[in-house]
């Protein structure tokens, strides 16, 4: 598993690891019935505290998209994958909105945002498709 941290973007790290593991089970990168790393190597790995992973797991495990398996670990639930896909929705559409109030706020006209979102659209396609070619 690979995952990105940012210290600086505000987003708590143990939110950011929890975000991670839903989006790559939403996308089926991990599969229902896996376990996930252990915190131990999840926080050697990722460079954090152990108990910011242990939280994060924590909150997947309330949100009932991890379940423990005692003398295993933790595995990812039947239910996990719709979860996660809502999940995975609601969080882009939260960050959509944030950025079209900012335009709004800097006085963008609709013509004007639906040509940028129009034009970055086209750059995710064409930086998606050459990211994929390159794996």
């Amino acid at each position: 598993m690979f995952f990105n941290i940012n210290q600086t973007n505000g987003v708590p790290v143990y939110e950011q690891i929890s975000r991670q593991i839903a989006f790559a089970i939403a996308s089926e990168g991990i599969a229902v019935g896996e376990l996930v790393p252990s915190v131990r190597n999840l926080s050697r790995d990722l460079a954090v505290n152990p108990n910011t992973v242990a939280r994060a797991y924590r909150q997947l495990q309330d949100e009932g998209i991890l379940a423990s398996v005692r003398g295993e670990g933790l595995l990812v639930t039947p239910t996990a994958v719709k979860q996660c896909k809502v999940l995975r929705k609601q969080l882009l559409s939260e960050r959509m909105l944030q950025v079209m109030e900012e335009a709004r706020q800097s006085h963008l006209s609709d013509d004007e945002v639906a040509k940028m979102v129009s034009k970055c659209l086209q750059k995710s396609k064409t930086s998606f498709a050459k990211n994929r070619s390159s794996l």
